[in-house]
């Protein structure tokens, strides 16, 4: 079975800019692969702090720092690993379903943006890395 790893991707938003500053644009379906059902931002996080922590059974995200810096590391349960730096607001990070994330190295002045393809529900989620690697056939 192929690893949802591999759809993983950096997105490049088109800014629009003039002397008045900077605009860019982020539609569902158009600059990202799915209808955008839920945004959502972290902040004030330190930077030692991990967030996410988990995978989602239907849930597809892009990650956007529309301000500071962070990184996410990603996981595929079968060994593989990349790690992301989100260091420009014009640019996100493509995590489709069943691909376990993790937030941290947050910049003082961080704004993690969220945008995700499904409504919240706690039931979708993973949140036990050993369970995630079991259901996606990494497990031992």
């Amino acid at each position: 079975m192929k690893s949802n790893i591999e759809k993983v991707k950096m997105l490049e938003f088109v800014e629009h800019g003039d002397e008045k500053g900077n605009l860019v644009v982020v539609e569902g379906n158009i600059d990202v692969p799915f209808d955008i059902k839920r945004a959502f931002y972290i902040y004030g996080s330190d930077p030692d702090i991990i967030r996410g922590q988990h995978a989602n059974k239907k849930t597809e995200f892009v990650l956007i720092n529309v301000a500071g810096t962070s990184k996410v590391k990603i996981k595929d349960g079968k060994g593989n690993e990349i790690i992301y730096s989100l260091n420009r607001p014009k640019t996100g990070l493509y995590i489709p379903s069943m691909v376990w994330k993790e937030m941290y190295d947050f910049s003082d002045d961080s704004v993690l943006l969220c945008l995700a393809s499904e409504h919240y529900d706690d039931t979708e989620y993973v949140r036990d890395y050993e369970k995630y690697m079991n259901l996606v056939g990494g497990g031992l």
